[in-house]
C-alpha cells in the first residue's frame, strides 16, 4: 500500500510539473493579442475559454513530451506515414507520442484515484495501474491503425466511380488535370480528400506525375498503385488516356467483386466462435432446461 501511495504521489507530481510549465510558457504571451481581440468584439464564452485553454495546455505538454520521446519510442517516418494514411495531416509524429504519454501517465493516475477512494484491495489496484498505463499506450496508435485501414478501405471502393467520371470527361474533351478538378470537385470522402491535396500540390509547381506518386506514397493501396502507374505509363507511352482508364474501371470492379467474394466466404469462418460460445449455449439452456427440469423431478419422485 505504501509502495502504491508514492508511486502516485510521483505521477501526480510530474503531471503538476508538466502543467505548470505548461501554462507558465504561455501566459504572458497570450495575454495582449487577447486583449486585441476583444476591442474588436471577438469574444467567446466562459467555457469555450476554459476549454481552449485546457486544450492548450495538453497540446504543449504533449509537445515538449513528443520532442523529448519521439525518436526514442518509435520511428518518426513510420509513424507519419500512419498518420497520413488515417488522413490526420496536422498532427505530428512527436505530438502523437506527447498524446501517447499522457495517456500512458493519465490513465494510471485515475485509476489510482478511484481504487483509493473506492478502497480497492492493492493487488487489484496494482494490477489495474499496469493495465491502464499499458492500454493508455496501446490504445492511440491502434486507434490511428484501424482508422487508417478503414478510409484506404474507402478510398479503394470509391476509386472505380472516379475512373468512370475520368472516363466520361475526357472522352468528352477535357484534360486529365481538368478532370482531376472536375472530380475533386464532385467526390467526397477520403478520395476527395486526397484528389484535392493532389491539385494543390500540382498548383504549388510539382508535375501532375510527381503529384500523383505523393498521392500513392499517402494512400497506398493496389488500386491506388495501379491507377498511379497506369496513369504514368500512358503519359510516357502517349497511349490513350481514355482507353487506359476504361481497362482500369473493368479491373478494379472485378477486384473489388473478388474481395466482397473472399469476404462473403470468410463469414461463417467468423461467425462459427460467437455461434458456439455464445448462441448455442442459451439455445441448449431455454430448449433443454425444462426437459432437464422435469426429468430431475420425476427421478426424485421415483425415489
Amino acid at each position: 500500500m505504501i509502495l502504491l501511495l508514492l508511486i502516485g504521489i510521483g505521477l501526480a507530481g510530474l503531471s503538476c510539473a508538466l502543467l505548470a510549465r505548461g501554462m507558465g510558457g504561455s501566459r504572458f504571451g497570450a495575454t495582449q493579442p487577447v486583449t486585441q481581440i476583444k476591442r474588436y468584439g471577438f469574444t467567446r464564452t466562459r467555457t469555450e475559454q476554459a476549454r481552449a485553454a485546457v486544450g492548450g495546455i495538453v497540446d504543449r505538454a504533449a509537445d515538449k513530451l513528443g520532442a523529448q520521446f519521439v525518436g526514442r519510442l518509435t520511428q518518426p517516418n513510420d509513424l507519419r506515414t500512419q498518420l497520413v494514411a488515417a488522413g490526420l495531416y496536422k498532427l505530428t509524429p512527436g505530438k502523437f507520442v506527447g498524446y501517447r504519454v499522457l495517456a500512458t501517465i493519465g490513465f494510471p493516475l485515475i485509476w489510482i484515484w478511484m481504487g483509493t477512494s473506492t478502497g480497492f484491495s492493492p493487488i487489484i489496484t496494482l494490477l489495474g495501474t499496469i493495465f491502464c498505463g499499458v492500454l493508455g499506450w496501446w490504445a492511440p496508435i491502434q486507434l490511428v491503425k484501424d482508422r487508417a485501414k478503414r478510409r484506404l478501405g474507402e478510398i479503394d471502393y470509391e476509386l472505380p466511380e472516379l475512373i468512370d467520371l475520368l472516363v466520361v470527361t475526357i472522352e468528352a474533351g477535357l484534360g486529365f488535370v481538368g478532370s482531376l478538378q472536375m472530380a475533386a470537385g464532385r467526390l467526397q470522402g477520403p478520395l476527395g480528400d486526397e484528389l484535392r491535396l493532389t491539385l494543390q500540390e500540382q498548383n504549388m509547381g510539382l508535375s501532375i506525375n510527381e503529384a500523383l506518386h505523393h498521392t500513392m506514397l499517402r494512400a497506398d493501396t493496389s488500386s491506388m498503385r495501379s491507377f498511379v502507374r497506369s496513369v504514368t505509363q500512358g503519359e510516357r507511352l502517349g497511349v490513350s488516356i481514355g482507353q487506359i482508364m476504361r481497362d482500369l474501371a473493368g479491373e478494379m470492379r472485378r477486384r473489388r467483386r473478388q474481395s466482397a467474394e473472399e469476404r462473403a466466404q470468410k463469414a461463417p469462418i467468423k461467425i462459427l466462435f460467437p455461434l458456439v460460445f455464445l448462441i448455442f449455449p442459451a439455445m441448449f439452456i431455454v430448449l433443454l432446461g425444462p426437459a432437464l427440469m422435469q426429468f430431475m423431478h420425476a427421478l426424485g419422485g421415483i425415489k
